[in-house]
């Protein structure tokens, strides 16, 4: 697989990465260990160098904890991010705290459990709104001159808050949410990171499965939190489906999947990276692998811009 720099930083990563999320098993029912580890053991074999976690992904750390036991001497392999700043509260909920002092206990809580010195990359995983943006930022450059993480990045910031962190750090990568149906940061922040030298890592390539191909019509959500999106609700879901149908005629004219046409056009879009691919199981990351080492005609192209059109401005909300 292909390798890309990672910003100005030297280090290159593949333009594919494993979500880390999954093996979690906060919201993947059936996840296991050993699926988990042989999860990350299948990015060796496929070309995939770069693992995506976070100091939150899991109630106590299960992400980090198993990255560790999967990668054991192999670490240096591999590039791996984690993210400070979220933590889970007494009641389960997911909380802010972008506090210098949380930010540097995080991330050595992290390395403990990752199990090793340093991070490559380390997030603010979200802006705290009670801490200033630069503030936060500034504890992330202390700990890269420490040498604890290569190269510092920031997730799910604005433009404002991005140009603030990157006056008070070097700012090597920006991850935000990014797909077909998804697409704001080509307006402001996608540009910016471009002029800027800055990586662009997207999570959400397939839009919490929507873009995969694979949901009914009659889905209805329940006990899911895909409820809240409007995407995933009454007349919007029905023109994503009918968008979805377009992309599997296109897919099974190139020998492909839906999902891997999806994510092939995601990482070929001006300014981005790398698109993070959440799997906990060892067949879901090899067929996610297959979007690589190939380019969607322009034919292709031409009918996927114009089933969009024909689509229409989807309605999105993000949840804060």
């Amino acid at each position: 697989m292909e390798l890309r720099p990672l910003g100005n930083t030297g280090i290159l990563v593949s333009p594919i990465a494993l979500g880390c999320w999954p093996i979690a098993g906060l919201t993947s029912p059936g996840t296991s260990d050993a699926d988990s580890l042989a999860t990350i053991h299948a990015c060796f074999d496929v070309g995939i160098n770069h693992l995506d976690t976070a100091y939150s992904y899991g109630r106590s750390g299960e992400s980090e904890e198993l990255i560790r036991r999967a990668l054991g001497p192999r670490r240096r392999e591999m590039v791996i991010a984690t993210k400070g700043g979220l933590h889970w509260d007494a009641e389960g909920r997911q909380a802010r705290d972008a506090s210098p002092a949380t930010l540097r206990r995080q991330c050595e809580t992290s390395l403990r459990r990752l199990g090793t010195d340093y991070v490559d990359l380390l997030y603010l995983h979200a802006p705290d709104p009670k801490v200033p943006v630069g503030e936060s930022a500034a504890t992330l450059k202390r700990l890269m001159e420490e040498g604890k993480t290569r190269c510092v990045g920031a997730s799910n910031l604005t433009l404002d808050q991005l140009e603030e962190f990157a006056a008070a750090c070097p700012l090597a990568a920006f991850q935000p949410p990014y797909n077909m149906l998804q697409r704001q940061i080509e307006a402001d922040i996608l540009p910016w990171c471009r002029e800027h030298g800055v990586a662009v890592m997207v999570y959400w390539p397939l839009m919490k499965g929507l873009l995969a191909g694979r949901l009914p019509r009659d889905a209805t959500f329940e006990n899911d939190s895909r409820r809240k999106y409007p995407m995933f609700q009454g007349e919007e879901y029905q023109k994503n489906l009918d968008f979805v149908e377009v992309l599997r005629r296109i897919a099974a004219r190139s020998g492909h999947t839906v999902a891997q046409l999806v994510i092939n056009w995601t990482i070929h879009q001006p300014g981005v990276t790398a698109a993070l691919c959440g799997a906990k199981r060892p067949e879901q990351i090899r067929e996610t692998a297959q979007a690589a080492g190939w380019r969607i005609s322009p034919e292709d192209l031409a009918e996927i811009d114009q089933a969009l059109a024909q689509r229409g401005t989807p309605v999105i909300r993000v949840p804060v």
